[in-house]
Protein backbone atom coordinates (compact mmCIF):
# COMPACT_ATOMS: atom_id res chain seq x y z
CA UNK A 1 0.00 0.00 0.00
CA UNK A 2 2.51 2.35 0.78
CA UNK A 3 3.75 2.25 -2.71
CA UNK A 4 0.36 3.64 -4.41
CA UNK A 5 0.72 6.64 -1.46
CA UNK A 6 2.16 9.68 -2.89
CA UNK A 7 5.32 11.07 -0.62
CA UNK A 8 3.64 13.68 0.63
CA UNK A 9 1.01 11.48 2.35
CA UNK A 10 3.80 9.49 3.99
CA UNK A 11 5.50 12.25 5.50
CA UNK A 12 4.99 13.26 9.38
CA UNK A 13 3.39 16.68 10.12
CA UNK A 14 6.08 17.60 12.95
CA UNK A 15 5.08 19.89 15.43
CA UNK A 16 6.28 23.33 15.52
CA UNK A 17 9.31 24.61 17.71
CA UNK A 18 7.66 25.76 20.81
CA UNK A 19 7.92 29.28 22.06
CA UNK A 20 8.97 29.09 25.88
CA UNK A 21 7.16 31.50 27.89
CA UNK A 22 7.50 32.52 31.63
CA UNK A 23 4.51 31.35 33.82
CA UNK A 24 3.29 29.27 30.78
CA UNK A 25 1.95 25.94 32.73
CA UNK A 26 0.85 22.65 30.99
CA UNK A 27 1.21 19.12 31.57
CA UNK A 28 4.49 17.66 30.47
CA UNK A 29 5.00 13.99 29.73
CA UNK A 30 8.70 13.37 30.69
CA UNK A 31 10.53 9.92 29.57
CA UNK A 32 13.95 8.77 32.35
CA UNK A 33 15.90 5.90 30.95
CA UNK A 34 17.74 5.12 34.17
CA UNK A 35 19.94 2.06 35.89
CA UNK A 36 17.39 -0.37 38.12
CA UNK A 37 19.47 0.87 41.03
CA UNK A 38 17.43 1.27 44.65
CA UNK A 39 16.70 4.56 45.34
CA UNK A 40 17.04 6.04 41.56
CA UNK A 41 13.23 6.73 41.97
CA UNK A 42 13.34 9.00 44.94
CA UNK A 43 16.23 10.94 44.04
CA UNK A 44 13.81 11.87 41.15
CA UNK A 45 11.09 12.63 42.75
CA UNK A 46 12.81 14.72 45.58
CA UNK A 47 14.14 16.37 42.75
CA UNK A 48 11.09 17.19 41.04
CA UNK A 49 9.38 18.20 44.46
CA UNK A 50 12.13 20.03 44.95
CA UNK A 51 11.06 22.53 42.36
CA UNK A 52 7.31 22.70 44.06
CA UNK A 53 5.84 20.18 41.55
CA UNK A 54 3.74 17.26 42.16
CA UNK A 55 4.06 14.11 40.24
CA UNK A 56 0.61 13.53 38.40
CA UNK A 57 1.31 10.18 37.26
CA UNK A 58 4.27 7.62 37.11
CA UNK A 59 4.64 4.49 35.83
CA UNK A 60 7.76 2.84 35.88
CA UNK A 61 8.98 -0.77 34.11
CA UNK A 62 12.17 -2.48 33.27
CA UNK A 63 12.95 -2.60 29.52
CA UNK A 64 14.34 -4.89 26.83
CA UNK A 65 17.66 -4.54 28.31
CA UNK A 66 18.71 -6.12 31.65
CA UNK A 67 19.18 -3.83 34.48
CA UNK A 68 17.67 -0.74 32.45
CA UNK A 69 14.46 1.00 33.59
CA UNK A 70 12.03 3.43 32.12
CA UNK A 71 10.03 5.87 33.71
CA UNK A 72 7.04 8.40 32.24
CA UNK A 73 6.22 11.27 34.44
CA UNK A 74 3.24 13.20 34.57
CA UNK A 75 4.21 16.85 35.66
CA UNK A 76 1.99 19.92 35.60
CA UNK A 77 4.32 22.87 35.85
CA UNK A 78 6.03 26.00 34.30
CA UNK A 79 7.72 25.47 30.78
CA UNK A 80 10.79 27.20 31.99
CA UNK A 81 11.33 25.13 35.57
CA UNK A 82 9.92 21.74 34.02
CA UNK A 83 13.28 22.36 30.93
CA UNK A 84 15.47 23.10 33.93
CA UNK A 85 14.44 19.87 36.23
CA UNK A 86 14.87 17.21 32.31
CA UNK A 87 18.52 19.73 32.79
CA UNK A 88 18.76 18.30 36.23
CA UNK A 89 17.91 14.71 35.45
CA UNK A 90 20.17 14.54 33.35
CA UNK A 91 22.68 15.19 35.20
CA UNK A 92 21.74 12.46 37.98
CA UNK A 93 24.37 9.43 38.36
CA UNK A 94 21.96 6.67 37.65
CA UNK A 95 20.09 8.65 34.61
CA UNK A 96 20.64 7.47 30.73
CA UNK A 97 18.43 9.53 28.99
CA UNK A 98 15.76 12.01 29.37
CA UNK A 99 13.22 13.35 27.36
CA UNK A 100 10.22 15.79 27.24
CA UNK A 101 8.05 14.07 24.84
CA UNK A 102 5.29 17.20 25.15
CA UNK A 103 5.92 19.39 21.78
CA UNK A 104 7.25 16.01 19.83
CA UNK A 105 4.60 13.09 18.34
CA UNK A 106 4.46 10.35 20.97
CA UNK A 107 2.18 7.47 21.79
CA UNK A 108 0.76 7.23 25.52
CA UNK A 109 -1.77 5.08 26.97
CA UNK A 110 -2.78 3.78 30.26
CA UNK A 111 -4.08 0.94 32.08
CA UNK A 112 -7.37 0.99 34.46
CA UNK A 113 -8.74 -1.54 36.65
CA UNK A 114 -12.12 -0.97 37.52
CA UNK A 115 -14.73 -3.00 39.93
CA UNK A 116 -18.11 -1.96 39.40
CA UNK A 117 -21.10 -3.64 41.26
CA UNK A 118 -23.26 -5.79 39.11
CA UNK A 119 -26.35 -6.79 41.41
CA UNK A 120 -28.57 -7.41 38.59
CA UNK A 121 -28.20 -9.29 35.37
CA UNK A 122 -29.69 -6.07 33.61
CA UNK A 123 -26.55 -4.02 35.19
CA UNK A 124 -24.67 -6.74 33.97
CA UNK A 125 -25.49 -6.70 30.84
CA UNK A 126 -24.94 -3.01 30.51
CA UNK A 127 -21.67 -2.89 31.97
CA UNK A 128 -21.13 -5.80 29.66
CA UNK A 129 -22.10 -3.69 26.67
CA UNK A 130 -20.16 -0.64 28.06
CA UNK A 131 -17.14 -2.40 28.44
CA UNK A 132 -17.66 -4.28 24.95
CA UNK A 133 -18.24 -0.15 23.61
CA UNK A 134 -14.37 1.04 25.15
CA UNK A 135 -12.66 -2.33 23.94
CA UNK A 136 -12.16 -3.27 27.31
CA UNK A 137 -12.64 -6.50 28.96
CA UNK A 138 -13.96 -8.38 31.91
CA UNK A 139 -10.92 -9.93 33.86
CA UNK A 140 -12.65 -10.50 37.10
CA UNK A 141 -16.43 -11.78 38.33
CA UNK A 142 -18.00 -12.09 41.63
CA UNK A 143 -21.83 -12.14 42.08
CA UNK A 144 -22.26 -8.56 42.38
CA UNK A 145 -19.24 -6.91 40.75
CA UNK A 146 -17.10 -7.13 37.77
CA UNK A 147 -13.61 -5.90 37.50
CA UNK A 148 -13.25 -4.34 33.79
CA UNK A 149 -9.46 -3.64 32.57
CA UNK A 150 -9.38 -0.86 29.79
CA UNK A 151 -6.36 0.90 27.96
CA UNK A 152 -5.81 3.79 26.10
CA UNK A 153 -5.82 7.49 26.71
CA UNK A 154 -6.64 9.32 29.46
CA UNK A 155 -9.89 10.84 27.69
CA UNK A 156 -11.11 7.69 26.93
CA UNK A 157 -10.63 6.02 30.55
CA UNK A 158 -12.51 8.69 32.11
CA UNK A 159 -15.33 8.63 29.79
CA UNK A 160 -15.98 5.05 30.68
CA UNK A 161 -15.39 5.76 33.93
CA UNK A 162 -17.90 8.50 33.79
CA UNK A 163 -20.41 6.04 32.22
CA UNK A 164 -19.73 2.99 34.64
CA UNK A 165 -20.10 5.65 37.81
CA UNK A 166 -24.25 5.34 37.76
CA UNK A 167 -23.46 1.22 38.44
CA UNK A 168 -21.42 2.04 41.51
CA UNK A 169 -17.75 1.85 41.24
CA UNK A 170 -16.30 -0.27 44.29
CA UNK A 171 -12.90 0.01 43.31
CA UNK A 172 -10.29 1.49 41.16
CA UNK A 173 -7.09 0.91 40.38
CA UNK A 174 -5.05 3.45 37.38
CA UNK A 175 -1.41 3.15 35.83
CA UNK A 176 0.40 6.23 34.82
CA UNK A 177 0.64 6.99 31.48
CA UNK A 178 3.35 5.00 29.31
CA UNK A 179 4.98 7.00 26.37
CA UNK A 180 7.22 6.17 23.69
CA UNK A 181 8.39 8.88 21.05
CA UNK A 182 6.90 8.43 17.93
CA UNK A 183 9.94 7.19 14.91
CA UNK A 184 10.30 10.01 12.72
CA UNK A 185 10.44 9.73 8.68
CA UNK A 186 13.93 9.79 6.98
CA UNK A 187 12.86 13.53 5.48
CA UNK A 188 12.12 14.44 8.97
CA UNK A 189 15.87 12.97 10.34
CA UNK A 190 17.60 15.17 7.65
CA UNK A 191 15.76 18.13 8.50
CA UNK A 192 16.93 18.02 12.52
Amino acid sequence: MADTLGKSELEVIKPQKREIRKGQVRKHIITVKVRNEMGVLARIATLIAGKGYNIEGLSVGETHEKGISRMTIEVIGDDIVIEQVVKQLRRLIDTLKVSDLTDVPHVERELALIKVYTPSSRARDEVLRITEIFRGKVVDVSPDTYTIEVTGDEDKINAMIELLKPFGIKEMARTGKVAMRREMSIKEEENE
